[in-house]
């Protein structure tokens, strides 16, 4: 099932849907517009990519698509529905979007024994949470939970390699 899942194909058709969803919210419920407008959440969806992909080249291979699917709806819905939106932020999602390889890669290692892997895993959450405060003002509700769920699967979730 996980092999059905986790491949270039299917992630790029997920990464489309959430991306129009992710439009959709922010059009129609301010709560889940914040939520997936946010930066934490999908550094919670591409570190469980990253994380139960069967290898590291596959997570890397697996969350590219997957985040330019993303930007491509997500944008094309803006466009069409005349949503505000700005190319700073299109810049910093598809800079997010390139870069994705490498963080998948180091997310990853995180499931690895040894004390290298526990300090990216820290990075992960820390970045997930400075992200929350830097770029959106504060931690709300959600980011304790979207941050509780990425401590929880990396280091207390066994995954299968």
């Amino acid at each position: 099932m996980r092999k059905r899942i986790l491949n270039p194909v299917s992630m790029f058709i997920i990464g489309l849907v959430l991306g129009a969803l992710s439009r959709i919210f922010d059009i129609y419920t301010q709560n889940l517009g914040n939520i997936f407008s946010q930066m934490a959440v999908w550094i919670l969806f591409g570190t469980l990519i990253s994380i139960y992909s069967h290898t590291k080249k596959n997570a890397m291979i697996n969350i590219f698509p997957f985040c330019i699917g993303m930007l491509i709806t997500y944008y094309a819905a803006a466009i069409i529905s005349h949503g505000v939106y700005s190319k700073v932020f299109i810049l910093g999602w598809t800079l997010f979007a390139l870069a994705s390889p490498a963080m998948a890669y180091f997310a990853w290692m995180t499931k690895e024994k040894g004390i290298f892997p526990k300090v990216i895993g820290v990075g992960i959450v820390a970045v997930s949470v400075l992200s929350s405060v830097i770029l959106f003002d504060r931690l709300r509700v959600y980011d304790f939970v979207i941050d509780a769920l990425l401590i929880y699967f990396l280091f207390f979730k066994k995954t299968e390699r």
